[in-house]
């Protein structure tokens, strides 16, 4: 599983990012919509910083601020560690491990982002086979009720 090319990962998925004036608001509201816990905030093509689910709950919301005036730049982690898209997935949990955290952006040998690996995806299909049965069993409890 850790031998699998981030590339064959990220393979079909969207880039999903802001800019670094985009209020936390609108972040938040398109990380809902994609149902993902973490984007990228780029400027000119370049990742400048990632915002996740831990920073709107760690430093906006537990740190009182406004989440419509608030911008990305202000709360984001700059900087983040990226990796190549020809690396196994063992060097992001690596990655992920070493730096406590669970996403790491993918970019091509220009620099350029092509994706994110997650956490989540040293789950692979045994994840995405979870998440069809609890679904399966909510429907399930919804239509007995």
């Amino acid at each position: 599983m850790p031998n699998r090319i981030i590339s064959n990962i990220i393979a079909g998925q969207t880039v999903v990012s802001a800019g670094k004036d985009a209020t936390v608001r609108s972040a938040c509201s398109l990380m809902a919509q994609k149902r993902i816990g973490a984007l990228l905030v780029v400027d000119s093509n370049r990742i400048v910083g990632i915002f996740t689910e831990r920073d709107a709950l760690n430093k906006v919301l537990a740190g009182n601020l406004d989440p419509d005036k608030t911008t990305l730049a202000q709360v984001m982690v700059a900087n983040p560690q990226t990796i190549g898209a020809d690396k196994p997935l063992g060097y992001a949990l690596q990655y992920m491990v070493d730096g406590g955290f669970r996403h790491v952006p993918v970019v091509d040998q220009n620099g350029a982002p092509v994706g994110m690996v997650s956490a989540r995806d040293a789950l692979g299909q045994d994840m995405v086979q979870l998440e069809r049965d609890l679904k399966f069993r909510e429907h399930l409890e919804e239509n007995i009720a």
